[in-house]
């Protein structure tokens, strides 16, 4: 088979995928109260206003406010309270020149009134009495109609990532279904003759299957459906049938383990078998994950990801879920969140490859810090152990003990 292994950084090879992609993501309808996560298919407008109605902000009292004008506690102004706004119904109260009624925050207001006084600026006479010790200005402490939202303005853009404050604002608008892309599926092939199910005690030599997992995980995460094609032999033929399978199955695949420069290793040649333009770029320059393989097939994503289960989840980050935003239609996708440590030792490195470190993290003395897990890529409890990653950029030959390093939680 053809070497590939020119290796490139990571973004420069998610580049060369996602500049040839032209899936448009199928709609979908899916009820509000359980899109958490799922991408908007088109921009979204409000049917209505928000509010529908003037809404006290406060616990209070419905007034006018000329009637408190130039009222302070060492002269108050008095009013009579003529009732109390009943929640959830339309008043049936009604104020006039030194009249106040009682109000709740949320509902309407008296009927005449136009400001609510709240509670804290008020005191009691008698039960029928109240003294006003601050002014208030005409809407102070009152939600005017549309203040949130206006009829027919647009409230969400397409490509939009669903959050639960999202499904608060539909629900209060009335929209119980939206519609949205459809999640992308992804299937997954992993190989090797050593790796059993988990379930099955493994033999001499052999290893249970932990990618299918940890990427499966992955994959929901990243607001895709995972298709587990099974378990493959390390025979040509035996592989590219589960490939085609997983192509014809999914909008995306991946395999798992044999991308490395081997004669025992077939999946590049497996990829490249499948259709074009294939292989785009085998190899990066990264620690972990060198030995990956990005490969677009029939208008599909295809990659190769190393058999490593901390390698693969890397390259998953870096790669894979780029590219599951991409298929979902996601126009904003998510920047991966980061904290401040202050790495505890030296991270050498090489020049010209990006390196991702894994850490602990420590508060001691209000300071937080980086305490690095240091392992090989094979080992999965390296990554359990870990709170979150550190990147070494390419050009630079490392970080030293002490500094300041963002670190991005898992």
């Amino acid at each position: 088979m053809t070497e590939f292994f020119n290796v490139l950084p990571s973004g420069d090879a998610l580049g060369a995928l996602t500049a040839r992609l032209r899936h448009r993501p199928k709609v979908e309808i899916a009820p509000t109260a359980e899109a958490v996560g799922r991408v908007t298919a088109g921009s979204l407008t409000s049917p209505e206003d928000l509010p529908a109605f003037p809404r006290s902000a406060m616990d209070g009292y419905s007034v006018r406010a000329s009637d408190t004008f130039g009222a302070a506690e060492g002269q108050p102004a008095y009013l009579t309270v003529a009732g109390e706004v009943a929640m959830g119904r339309a008043p049936s109260v009604s104020i006039g020149a030194g009249e106040a009624a009682r109000t709740f925050t949320g509902g309407m207001l008296a009927r005449g009134g136009d400001a609510v006084l709240m509670v804290e600026q008020t005191q009691a006479v008698d039960d029928r009495t109240i003294e006003v010790l601050s002014p208030v200005a005409p809407g102070e402490n009152v939600i005017q109609p549309g203040e949130d939202v206006r009829a027919g303005s647009r409230i969400l853009p397409a490509g939009h990532l669903l959050r639960p404050q999202d499904v608060g604002g539909l629900m209060a608008l009335g929209i119980t279904t939206v519609e949205v892309t459809a999640r992308p599926r992804v299937s997954i092939v992993s190989t090797g003759d050593e790796l059993v199910p988990p379930s099955s005690k493994p033999g001499p030599g052999q290893v249970r299957d932990v990618n299918t997992y940890t990427v499966s995980g992955l994959i929901r995460e990243a607001g895709g459906a995972p298709v587990p094609i099974g378990l493959v032999a390390d025979d040509y033929e035996a592989q590219r049938r589960a490939a085609k399978e997983g192509l014809d199955r999914g909008d995306a695949l991946v395999f798992s383990a044999g991308s490395s420069v081997s004669s025992r290793d077939m999946t590049a040649e497996v990829i490249a078998s499948l259709g074009k333009p294939g292989v785009l770029v085998h190899g990066l320059a990264h620690k972990p994950g060198k030995p990956t393989i990005v490969a677009l097939v029939g208008g599909k994503p295809v990659f190769g990801l190393p058999g490593n289960p901390v390698s693969a989840m890397v390259v998953f980050e870096l790669l894979v879920r780029p590219t599951i935003y991409a298929l979902s239609g996601l126009s904003d996708p998510p920047a991966p969140g980061a904290v401040s440590a202050r790495l505890t030792r030296d991270l050498p490195s090489q020049a010209g490859r990006e390196d991702h470190v894994h850490v602990k993290l420590a508060r001691r003395g209000g300071v937080l810090y980086a305490e690095p897990s240091f392992g090989k890529s094979n080992l999965i409890y390296t990554m359990v152990r870990a709170d979150g990653t550190v990147i070494v950029p390419l050009d630079k030959g490392g970080l030293y003990a002490g500094e300041d390093v963002d670190v991005q939680p898992f």
